[in-house]
């Protein structure tokens, strides 16, 4: 099989690589990086189409100039974007470092004999530079998961390649000119090395960002957008999870339910944006004084509710207070509340043949408790209360 083949092979692939990410770009404008994938893989194209220009070319050196920088450029575009996705920042710094050893380098690379063992090593190294940059970028992500792996383990592979093309080459043999690159064995073994982890490379990178827009859109899906919370859904799952390891492992756990008081005559009074903006308030003071590994949530309208694992009752009455304390202290004036807005709350500690259900029931009993008790207080209960107990509170 031909080095031309070959490389036309590439070139299709790249081009069905180049519009997959920019599909998944104009689908989900939220997927941070791809636009850059997509124009890395862009600029791909226009490398493996330098590769054909090069063999009908008298002069191969501009050419060949061309096809060494565009291929890094290509790459540059794809760390940005990978750099991007994962949330951390793009290594500027040591992409303008390796940019300007090779402008600097390429004086020097094309006046050496084409084939020479020097030569390749410095045509190489710029992107063996850059594939361990994108492997460490991953890295430094701490994103540890399979596919992260998997696609870190991709780009050393594709390192030790080009790190490997030089020994190749001098092994099989070249040819003399850049022009008869592609009748060589070198060519043919080069671009179909190429190939096989250019298309690991892509269709595992496509799974990450599905992976992860998927993780993204389930997030949305369980997320309060006025509190940035929890909503309903996000929180029975979480807490379920967490009240059952709690469980096994034999750890207390404690359900807190909130209540904000006269929330009614806030909107009455004030309007519906003022009260979105109290909601927001007692959210940013609920997620703020809970402990790490807390599950903080707006159940709905005015009510929250946090589950609590490894914590015990007097420990959590404590989280309550201190955040009823600064709620009631907290001047809203600033967002059209002219009045004090206080927050009422009940505390359960959860019994070993506790369901989320049971355990709810016993703190919204303790809450109303601590409403009919004349609000802005905690209340707390440690067993299931009798129906008329709770008729009473």
């Amino acid at each position: 099989m031909s080095a031309a083949f070959i490389l036309a092979t590439n070139m299709s692939l790249v081009g069905i690589f180049a519009i997959a990410f920019a599909v998944v770009a104009a689908m989900n404008r939220d997927a941070r990086g791809v636009r850059w994938i997509a124009l890395g893989y862009a600029m791909g194209i226009a490398y493996l189409a330098l590769e054909f220009l090069q063999a009908i070319q008298v002069d191969p050196t501009p050419v060949g100039v061309g096809i060494f920088l565009v291929f890094l450029l290509a790459q540059s575009f794809c760390m940005i974007g990978v750099a991007r996705h994962y949330g951390v920042a793009p290594p500027w710094i040591a992409m303008a470092a390796i940019w300007s050893l090779t402008i600097l380098a390429v004086p020097v690379v094309f006046s050496l004999d084409y084939g020479s063992p020097l030569r390749s090593i410095l045509y190489q190294a710029p992107y063996i530079a850059m594939q361990l940059l994108f492997a460490a970028l991953v890295w430094r992500s701490r994103r540890r998961q399979p596919l992260d792996l998997l696609f870190l383990a991709l780009q050393l592979a594709v390192a030790m390649l080009y790190l490997a093309k030089p020994l190749i080459a001098a092994i099989v043999g070249t040819s003399p000119s850049p022009q008869g690159y592609m009748d060589t064995a070198y060519g043919a073994i080069s671009q179909s090395t190429s190939v096989v982890l250019l298309v690991a490379i892509a269709l595992v990178l496509l799974l990450v960002i599905m992976r992860d827009s998927a993780a993204e859109m389930v997030a949305r899906s369980e997320t309060d957008v006025l509190s940035g919370l929890l909503n309903r859904r996000g929180f029975d799952g979480r807490a379920e999870d967490a009240l059952a390891r709690a469980a096994r492992l034999g750890e207390p756990a404690v359900l807190i339910a909130a209540d904000l008081d006269h929330f009614k005559a806030i909107n009455d009074s004030f309007g519906h944006a003022a009260g979105d903006a109290v909601i927001a308030a007692f959210a940013r003071l609920l997620r703020d004084h809970m402990p790490p590994g807390a599950v903080v949530s707006r159940l709905g309208g005015e009510e929250f509710a946090v589950f609590i694992a490894g914590a015990s009752l007097a420990e959590a009455r404590g989280h309550a207070e201190t955040v009823r304390g600064l709620y009631a202290a907290t001047s809203l004036a600033h967002l059209g509340v002219a009045r004090v807005v206080t927050a009422s709350f009940g505390v359960a500690q959860a019994a070993a043949d506790d369901s989320l259900l049971t355990l709810s029931r016993r703190a919204d009993a303790a809450l109303y408790r601590a409403k009919a008790g004349g609000r802005n207080r905690v209340g707390t209960t440690l067993s299931e209360l009798a129906p008329q107990g709770v008729a009473a509170g």
